[in-house]
């Protein structure tokens, strides 16, 4: 779900750091190229390495909706933009800093997946399935105490410092990360102690066509 680099779309992404309901088209349509341009060669290199009759199986972050700005993939991003927005207005963090930073990845539906696939020509795609993890794997344990819930929030703050901790840190700088995760993760909490949260995976098992169907 990785792109090789944010999306051509300057500054008109105002107040968000990934695609969201409030993005422009243009933005949508912008990481949505990014993401078939960067699949397509992604799959050609794979396919240089695997012997006719080769399998391949992935697991990406995704979504089940078609709508690439669904909750169900954009939610950890739009969470840790009302981070960076608080301390924009607080004077943190340069406005301009905020406009120009981007998350450069893309979560991709199965329809997607298949597509993109199909197009490229190298696969053929004997499984693809979608799933769902939870936040936190003890998020529907009702038994939990006030602490263990409160911990649920912690790990999932780690666990998104770990991906974006470094994207941030070269783009913000060393010196606003703590506050940034420590307001994060707060958020996090408050959310998960008051829904259920989820990320969704697609999982695809394809098998290297031979250069014969390739060559006709």
């Amino acid at each position: 779900m990785w792109l090789s680099q944010v999306p051509e779309i300057g500054k008109i992404n105002k107040g968000n750091i990934y695609m969201s309901t409030t993005s422009p088209p243009s933005v949508i349509r912008a990481y949505h190229e990014q993401f078939q341009t960067d699949f397509q060669t992604f799959l050609r290199c794979r396919a240089e390495e695997l012997v006719n009759g080769g399998r391949m199986v992935l697991t990406i972050l995704g979504r089940r909706s078609d709508d690439p700005c669904s909750k169900e993939c954009t939610y950890v991003w739009d969470l840790l933009a009302l981070a960076l927005n608080d301390m924009v207005y607080e004077g943190l963090i340069d406005e301009a800093k905020m406009d120009s930073f981007n998350i450069p990845q893309y979560t991709p539906c199965a329809k997607e997946v298949s597509y993109e696939v199909e197009k490229e020509g190298s696969f053929e795609i004997d499984c693809l399935e979608v799933s769902e993890v939870n936040w936190d794997a003890s998020t529907d344990n009702d038994s939990l105490d006030s602490f263990a819930k409160d911990s649920e929030g912690i790990n999932m703050g780690k666990c998104m410092r770990a991906v974006a901790e470094p994207l941030l840190l070269s783009h913000f700088g060393e010196s606003v990360i703590e506050e940034v995760f420590s307001r994060y993760t707060n958020i996090i909490k408050k959310r998960m102690s008051k829904e259920k949260t989820s990320l969704i995976n697609v999982t695809v098992s394809m098998t290297r066509r031979g250069l014969g169907f390739m060559l006709a």
